[in-house]
């Protein structure tokens, strides 16, 4: 069932943007963004940034949403180690992530809950970057030898 659904709905149309001419170079950047760009520390954004890192770039946009789409479940996986990267990178205390601290926090004074999580957002987003400038090339080259390869001529239509 796994297997059918990647064939079906990952590589067939990858192999399909292959013959329609589609670079090998460009999709593995479309994998790469897509990934990377579905994993962003901010909820909801990753449509958004898909969008435009495709059309600022000249990308196949269903692509990168795909690929971005399928990492979804990791972006709520990453969002706290990309959070205490950035706090770390960053030297600042950590932000008390919890649901009870959280609540704590909005009943005491909410203006300053707002203050600490867009701090915890934007040290989210600082290790995101960092990470992000590591990891785009490396699944960039990692794909691209393996699209080059993929034989166009004498696939079935």
């Amino acid at each position: 069932m796994i297997k059918e659904f990647f064939k079906t709905k990952i590589i067939t149309p990858i192999i399909n943007l292959l013959k329609q001419g589609i670079t090998p170079e460009k999709i593995s950047l479309c994998i790469a963004l897509g990934v990377m760009l579905g994993v962003f520390p901010v909820i909801g954004s990753t449509m958004i940034l898909c969008t435009i890192a495709s059309l600022s770039l000249k990308l196949n946009l269903p692509l990168i949403q795909i690929i971005s789409y399928l990492v979804y479940p990791l972006q709520f996986l990453f969002l706290i180690p990309f959070i205490r990267f950035g706090e770390w990178v960053l030297s600042v205390p950590p932000f008390p992530i919890s649901i009870e601290a959280l609540v704590d926090m909005i009943k005491t004074d909410i203006v300053q809950t707002i203050i600490v999580f867009w701090d915890a957002t934007m040290h989210g987003i600082f290790g995101w970057i960092i990470v992000s400038c590591i990891m785009i090339p490396f699944i960039y080259f990692l794909f691209l030898p393996i699209l080059r390869r993929v034989p166009i001529k004498g696939l079935k239509d």
